[in-house]
């Protein structure tokens, strides 16, 4: 949802939002919160440079940025987890935790997409269309 709301044009305030969203999630998961601060606020900023580069494109920048962005919030916490904690194997973390992840986020950013899309359209009319 960061992700789709940092790729609408007329949205200003996606760095508010991805803010409030890692604050949320770090406190609300095992994970500590500087995690999701770095990856959501990572995945706003590739977001808002995908507007100003792909956006005759929204749908191939969505996956792009949500591709990028569900890899690095996993190999940030795996990092974490295993300077830290406990010493995970990569090759079980990528298949069993990395790729799924990743294929559930691209199946989901299709209908997100298109509701953060229609929200932002509702929020954020366009100017002379009123």
């Amino acid at each position: 949802m960061v992700a789709a709301w940092g790729l609408q044009e007329r949205v200003h305030s996606a760095w508010i939002w991805g803010l409030l969203a890692s604050l949320l999630a770090g406190f609300v998961s095992g994970v500590p919160w500087y995690i999701y601060l770095i990856g959501y606020l990572s995945v706003v900023g590739v977001a808002r440079l995908m507007v100003h580069r792909i956006w005759q494109a929204p749908l191939l920048a969505m996956f792009a940025v949500t591709f990028i962005g569900t890899l690095e919030l996993l190999m940030l916490t795996f990092v974490q987890r295993t300077i830290f904690e406990v010493p995970l194997g990569f090759s079980d973390v990528f298949s069993q935790i990395i790729l799924p992840t990743i294929l559930l986020n691209l199946l989901l950013a299709i209908p997100v997409h298109s509701l953060i899309r229609d929200l932002a359209k509702w929020l954020y009319p366009e100017e002379g269309l009123a």
